[in-house]
């Protein structure tokens, strides 16, 4: 049975949108594409490469399969630890649009999300990870198909763009499973996901 991990970088006040560069989504206008950029330092590659060496399958949004499919191709270093798993291993796309994948390995799920995604992990042995793809990670959280997710914190606000959990999205629980700081100030925080939040209160003891 595989595992279904997602790694996420996101801004302190929640967005996704764009992490990579100025024309990766400008989505709704937005024009802080790029804002993860100054914070990659050793730390951030060395946790990036541990990532990438344990996945059996990726799991991708169509945009983000977009993105990374007019990039990773072109990277054809056998060392670099990214690129080498990108394009070798079998990458999985939920989409009813796209019918013809130039990307070498790549497989469609036009199917019902939650059946496709539940079978993928039942045949797949080790990690699935998915990779950005912020709207497929919130609808998986929903369908409880994730088991872990790595949010790395990038110490900037952005003020608009997508964020990762809008208003309605799924009330979920998380696991804390690990976590560092980078040297950039970028906070890698490891969670298993672990159901429905549990509730109480504070109540003021009996004789106040």
């Amino acid at each position: 049975m595989g595992k279904l991990v997602s790694t996420l970088f996101i801004t302190l006040d929640g967005v996704y949108q764009a992490p990579g560069g100025p024309q990766e989504d400008t989505r709704g206008g937005f024009t802080h594409g790029g804002w993860s950029f100054p914070y990659a330092d050793e730390d951030f590659g060395r946790f990036i490469n541990e990532v990438f060496a344990r996945p059996a399958a990726f799991l991708l949004g169509r945009r983000t399969y977009d993105i990374f499919a007019t990039y990773w191709p072109k990277v054809t270093d056998p060392a670099d630890p990214v690129a080498s798993k990108l394009n070798s291993l079998p990458k999985y796309v939920p989409s009813s649009t796209l019918t013809d994948p130039g990307w070498t390995g790549t497989t469609v799920l036009a199917g019902d999300p939650a059946e496709e995604v539940t079978a993928l992990k039942e045949r797949t042995d080790g990690e699935i990870q998915v990779h950005g793809s912020g709207a497929l990670v919130r609808s998986l959280l929903a369908l409880g198909l994730v088991d872990t997710l790595h949010l790395l914190t990038f110490p900037v606000v952005l003020g608009s763009g997508f964020r990762l959990f809008p208003e309605g999205a799924v009330p979920t629980a998380f696991e804390h499973a690990g976590g560092s700081v980078t040297g950039a100030g970028v906070s890698v925080q490891t969670y298993d996901v672990a159901g429905r939040p549990q509730y109480g209160e504070f109540a003021l003891p009996e004789d106040a």
